[in-house]
């Protein structure tokens, strides 16, 4: 089922944790932010929103690094209902999209719950403060990668941020497959 974000919450900070990364280390979010700010993106493996624009956020993600801008990626679904999600399968996706980015895994879920994740992929693009800057899409991409020649609307919302501190007030909210949450005990 397909899930919308809410808009963005300018101003809002960023919730600082340290999770297992798919290369082996336990990273912390904030440690990943550049000296202009950080691209927080909630994804999975099995979601066909981001199988349709993976390749999109590692170009993106390698880009906003010339601005300043740092970037991590979290998968916070209940990998025991969707095994294609887990760990083990977030380390072979990482390797098979070769991601320049740390890829963490919230498996309790409460990163997920602190930022108010909605969908995947949902991103949230902060300033050097480490305030909220942008909520919004990748691009006009859905469940199919849309033209070579779409507007990038991530990367410039951040090169923005990058250089003002701040970011668009218009945003176009991302869509995506809901957070998989687990079921309480």
């Amino acid at each position: 089922m397909a899930a919308i974000p809410p808009v963005c919450n300018f101003g809002w900070r960023a919730v600082d944790a340290t999770l297992p990364g798919v290369d082996g280390n336990q990273h912390r979010i904030f440690d990943q932010a550049g000296p202009n700010g950080l691209v927080v993106v909630f994804i999975c493996n099995h979601c066909p929103y981001v199988k349709a624009v993976i390749s999109r956020i590692v170009r993106d993600a390698e880009d906003l690094k010339a601005e300043g801008i740092g970037f991590v990626a979290i998968s916070s679904n209940d990998a025991e209902a969707y095994p294609e999600d887990s760990f083990a399968n977030m380390k072979l996706f990482a390797e098979a999209h070769h991601f320049g980015f740390p890829y963490l895994y919230d498996e309790d879920q409460s990163v997920a719950r602190a930022y108010g994740a909605a969908c995947t992929p949902d991103f949230f693009g902060f300033n050097i403060e480490l305030r909220l800057q942008y909520r919004g899409r990748l691009d006009a991409s859905r469940k199919e990668t849309g033209a070579a020649d779409l507007r990038r609307d991530l990367y410039e919302a951040m090169k923005q941020v990058a250089s003002t501190g701040n970011g668009p007030r218009e945003q176009i909210a991302s869509i995506g497959c809901s957070i998989k949450w687990k079921e309480a005990a």
